[in-house]
């Protein structure tokens, strides 16, 4: 239930900052744009008008896709493909058009995992499915997986702040494929690509891109797997990989399953042309670390708030889950909590200090703050004493209400 504050509990007000972020969005989804970001530089970049089957058009998502490649360090003989529908779309296309080979178990421990095991179970109902769970800010017990399973899980929990540390898990003779959520992890996590057989993400993460289109990365053992099987289910068309039997190689090389925007692609492309300007990959998880660090440490140094996942070796460097544990707040029922960091979240809004950072809407109440590559580490430092200002404001006015 929620309680009141009593007076000894409500500290002096925070004075507000004299300086804000230069860039105040910290949107986990979709994200900020990289620096220097430019609409009329996008595009310009864009094949607007065009069909997206004419040369120049399926040219451009061909150099996509050979970017996207060397950019990640896929190795050779991996496939892929631009699809719809976001990292959504991608990761239930593999779902669909793989699952029910052989035993399944889903990991879960955020809501987009608890959403890939419920399709599995309720949607695909596949025979032989095991879902291991864990509390949000926690990881299952990784070590309980099967040998002979197909494995289902987030690279990064974005909902929950809390990623797998590695791939070390992975048994390196794994009998079935693993299906990996990566569209918070990718540019901002190292992925250990042989141990990766299905890997989806979406350009509106990491890259800061706009969404509606999703990325399909396919190991040989999953083209294997997709040319062998054939489920027992229905597919739309948007789902189909293969026809008669044998993969579809232009969806891998620049042929879309459907129309994409010709914008989105654009605007995808000057992600890349910042990236490859930095430095790279190395430069994308450098820049997220020290974003994160430069989070965590005012953490570390302040009493009311904590990061959500207990574990170091388990946080994220992207989607950064923090919980309110100022007793005050903390005895309060869950409906309350949200109540206050929704306060905050609006004072900040008003004030101009930061954009979209309450927690996802299924998590514990608490602050979602988005640490990527295109956050500039100077943001994050003006960000913190807003976020004790908006405490202290919000502590107050719910104290006086």
């Amino acid at each position: 239930m929620s309680l009141p504050i009593p007076p000894q509990a409500v500290p002096a007000r925070a004075p507000k900052p004299n300086f804000h972020p230069k860039r105040p969005e910290f949107s986990s989804g979709p994200c900020p744009k990289h620096p220097g970001w430019s609409a009329e530089v996008v595009a310009a970049k864009a094949w607007l008008g065009r069909s997206h089957r004419a040369a120049e058009p399926k040219a451009q998502l061909k150099s996509l896709i050979d970017r996207t490649a060397a950019l990640l360090g896929v190795p050779e003989g991996y496939r892929i493909g631009i699809v719809p529908a976001s990292d959504t779309g991608a990761y239930e296309m593999a779902m669909w058009s793989m699952l029910g080979a052989r035993p399944v178990d889903m990991l879960v421990w955020e809501s987009f995992g608890a959403g890939w095991a419920s399709d599995a179970t309720k949607q695909l109902k596949l025979a032989d499915c095991r879902v291991l769970e864990a509390e949000y800010g926690e990881l299952p017990d990784l070590t309980a997986i099967r040998k002979d399973a197909d494995i289902c899980f987030t690279w990064n929990g974005t909902t929950s702040g809390a990623r797998v540390p590695d791939a070390d898990w992975i048994p390196a003779d794994r009998e079935g494929l693993t299906f990996c959520d990566a569209t918070s992890a990718a540019f901002a996590q190292p992925l250990d690509w042989a141990k990766l057989d299905v890997t989806t993400f979406s350009w509106q993460k990491a890259m800061g891109g706009e969404g509606a289109h999703g990325v399909l990365i396919l190991s040989p053992r999953a083209v294997e797997r997709l040319e062998s099987y054939t489920p027992d289910r229905p597919l739309p068309k948007i789902f189909r990989l293969t026809k008669g039997g044998k993969l579809i190689e232009g969806i891998f090389s620049g042929a879309t399953i459907n129309t994409p925007s010709m914008l989105a692609v654009a605007d995808a492309v000057d992600a890349f042309d910042w990236i490859e300007k930095i430095g790279g990959l190395s430069q994308t998880l450098a820049r997220a670390d020290a974003n994160f660090a430069a989070l965590q440490g005012w953490v570390d140094q302040t009493d009311w708030i904590e990061n959500l996942v207990a574990d170091p070796a388990l946080r994220s460097n992207t989607s950064v889950c923090l919980k309110i544990t100022d007793p005050a707040i903390a005895r309060m029922d869950d409906a309350a909590q949200k109540a206050f960091t929704k306060k905050m979240v609006k004072l900040l809004e008003t004030e101009g200090a930061a954009f979209d950072i309450n927690g996802y809407r299924d998590a514990p109440a608490g602050l979602r703050i988005w640490c990527g590559a295109t956050v500039d580490t100077a943001d994050i430092e003006a960000l913190t004493p807003w976020l004790d200002w908006a405490f202290s404001a919000a502590k107050a006015e719910t104290a006086a209400a």
